[in-house]
């Protein structure tokens, strides 16, 4: 059973008033885009039910504040590395010693930042070769 919708009329003064501790948002932070662009952006927007301007405004605050070495993004590269380093050996048949799995173990976590940084110059450049 769906509930009854409740409206609420605002006087002038109040729609025009902003939430306490919210700053005025008097700046713009424009991009020029193709239709098709338009079309993706505003697909995109109304997959979250939100209108391209909160979408937006969302996504561009997210990318920005979102540093280049995430560490989740850091973590799964160093389980990749330690997947690779182990099972490399495992696959041809080779015992992974106590020892061994010791020195991977520290060898991923001194690589893992460089390595990284690496798959996500790789990502980068693949992505500015497909624009």
């Amino acid at each position: 059973m769906e509930s009854p919708v409740v409206s609420t009329v605002l006087s002038f003064q109040e729609r025009l008033a902003r939430p306490k501790g919210r700053p005025i948002r008097n700046r713009m932070a424009s991009a020029r885009v193709t239709d098709e662009e338009l079309k993706t952006l505003e697909a995109a927007a109304q997959v979250e039910g939100k209108l391209l301007a909160e979408w937006a405004r969302e996504v561009l605050l997210r990318a920005a504040r979102s540093s280049k070495n995430d560490a989740l993004f850091t973590e799964v590269v160093a389980t990749r590395m330690l997947l690779n380093n182990l099972l490399g050996p495992m696959a041809a048949g080779q015992t992974v010693t106590q020892e061994k799995f010791v020195e991977i173990i520290a060898t991923v976590r001194d690589g893992k930042r460089n390595a990284a940084r690496e798959v996500m110059r790789q990502y980068t450049d693949a992505e500015q070769k497909e624009q």
